[in-house]
């Protein structure tokens, strides 16, 4: 369809840069006989896919995967693994962060952890839903520098807490001290059955308490986490070794 030069600055003004793709895109001798709502419908359709796509493409990107590559149908269920298919097929229809629950992925390093996270954000970014990915080394230096600025502590909680998937690896790899305990109780309070959070962890729930300082904030930010969530034992195969 020719659409002229007005009209398609227009379109262009408007953000409607896909509709006008799908438009002058029609070939006319394919569309003569089709009538005039047919033909907005099928530039529609093309239109809104495109921006769904992009918009699933841009998402993907911002959430700054640790691999981007990363997909649930790529996932290794070899024999002696151990790790539940089934489960894994579940998690994967994202249905848990429309509810709102937790997800635990606990094994020895090289498990494959990070790798099955990703997968699940990505698959999240495929239905529009805002996920992140950080490990908690980083969110922790991240808090430190935002305490030298004005609100600043305050603006990282609330963007963090903001994502509708949250995934933190390298989860109580290091003992967070009493301040950043506090911020982490914050930070789950502010998600708490709104927004999901994957936490990766080398450490099974028994081991948790102490590492988390064994005191109240302890108590608080377990409470937060692992009454809702759904527990994955990555077993002890190291997919590093495999791949190598």
């Amino acid at each position: 369809m020719d659409v002229n030069a007005e009209t398609a600055r227009k379109l262009r003004e408007m953000g409607a840069a896909e509709l006008l793709a799908a438009l002058s895109a029609q070939d006319e001798a394919v569309c003569a006989g089709m009538a005039f709502a047919e033909r907005v419908q099928m530039a529609v359709d093309e239109a809104h896919s495109d921006f769904i796509t992009q918009k699933v493409r841009n998402l993907t990107r911002r959430a700054g995967l640790g691999y981007p590559e990363a997909d649930v149908r790529s996932v290794d269920f070899f024999e002696g693994r151990g790790l539940d298919r089934v489960a894994v097929a579940e998690l994967a229809t994202c249905g848990f962060v429309g509810r709102g629950e937790n997800v635990v992925l606990q094994g020895l390093t090289g498990t494959g952890k990070t790798y099955l996270a990703c997968a699940l954000a990505k698959a999240a970014c495929a239905r529009r839903v805002r996920s992140c990915y950080v490990r908690q080394p980083d969110l922790e230096d991240l808090w430190r520098e935002s305490r030298d600025r004005p609100g600043g502590e305050r603006k990282l909680v609330r963007k963090y807490g903001a994502f509708g998937l949250l995934v933190i690896d390298e989860w109580l790899l290091d003992r967070p001290d009493t301040e950043f305990r506090s911020m982490l109780l914050e930070l789950m309070e502010l998600r708490y059955g709104t927004a999901s959070t994957v936490f990766c962890t080398q450490f099974k729930k028994k081991d948790w308490h102490p590492r988390l300082g064994g005191g109240v904030h302890a108590d608080a930010i377990m409470d937060r986490i692992v009454h809702n969530a759904v527990w994955v034992d990555m077993g002890e195969a190291n997919m590093r070794q495999r791949r190598g």
